[in-house]
């Protein structure tokens, strides 16, 4: 017998009618297909080749370029000179008078002033500080058994260098000081003296330049060390001429001259890099 069925319950209400989509991409995505065939000449694949290094890794120079402090200490002295430039440029201008001149009469105009005094000491600091870098770099060329030492305490051993080089000229300004008023008068040893403080204050301002250069170039050392040397010794010649203008009345007076170069010249040179290698070694093992 025949099931009867409602009018209503044959017919489904539209939206719950259930769309059909069919399945794509059975055989997998377009572009993975035969990928296999690329893998097996996977080789024959262009690579990025990385170049051969030349030699051993070297390692990173740890330089006062690069020390924070030591650099700081270094532009404290130019803005110093620089502060100090305004009210004293009169005796920059007069550096070479006072290098060379040897004429002996009073001028109350010639006297030290406080402005003068000011540039004086900020140019004698700059070149402390200057020549304490330029040891620093030196030591490492001379000595290279410390190298390691002084590039794990720059500041350190630069300060320290700063400090012999302050002290080499305050021990030279003091010996002058005697050797002036012992063998000549008040008016010549003045002028020695004068002498002195002009060519170092140069000095200075000449290294500058080269202390820049051994910064920015380590690898031309030797001739960079080389000319802040030949700088350094035509200082001093200038200056040691310029004592024996002074002081030489006649042939007796080579004699003292003679014992003064190997007393005051040569020996405290001698005794500063005997002390500079003696510090060194201390730093280096402690």
């Amino acid at each position: 017998m025949p099931t009867s069925v409602h009018p209503a319950d044959s017919i489904q209400p539209a939206d719950t009618v259930e769309a059909y989509y069919a399945p794509q991409y059975l055989e997998g995505f377009p572009g993975s297909q035969a990928s296999d065939s690329v893998l097996d000449d996977i080789n024959t694949l262009p690579v990025m080749e990385i170049p051969a290094a030349e030699g051993t890794a070297k390692p990173f120079v740890r330089s006062p370029l690069h020390d924070t402090p030591s650099m700081a200490l270094l532009l404290t002295g130019l803005l110093a000179v620089t502060l100090c430039y305004h009210t004293g440029y009169k005796y920059i201008e007069n550096f070479f008078h006072n290098m060379f001149s040897t004429k002996r009469r009073e001028n109350l105009f010639e006297d030290h002033t406080v402005n003068e005094t000011s540039i004086l000491a900020a140019l004698i600091a700059n070149t402390c500080i200057v020549e304490g870098f330029i040891i620093y770099l030196a030591v490492q060329l001379i000595w290279p058994q410390f190298a390691s030492t002084l590039q794990a305490g720059v500041f350190k051993h630069i300060g320290t260098y700063c400090g012999i080089a302050l002290g080499f000229y305050v021990i030279q300004w003091l010996v002058y000081k005697v050797l002036g008023y012992t063998f000549s008068d008040k008016t010549g040893s003045k002028l020695w003296i004068d002498g002195f403080k002009a060519s170092q204050s140069l000095l200075g301002l000449l290294l500058l330049p080269v202390l820049v250069l051994l910064l920015l170039y380590p690898s031309h050392g030797k001739l960079l060390l080389s000319i802040a040397a030949a700088l350094y010794f035509s200082a001093r010649f200038i200056f040691i001429y310029k004592g024996f203008r002074i002081f030489y009345n006649n042939l007796t007076s080579i004699l003292y001259f003679i014992l003064y170069l190997c007393a005051v010249e040569i020996v405290p040179l001698v005794v500063m890099t005997g002390v500079t290698y003696w510090i060194s070694d201390i730093y280096h093992h402690f």
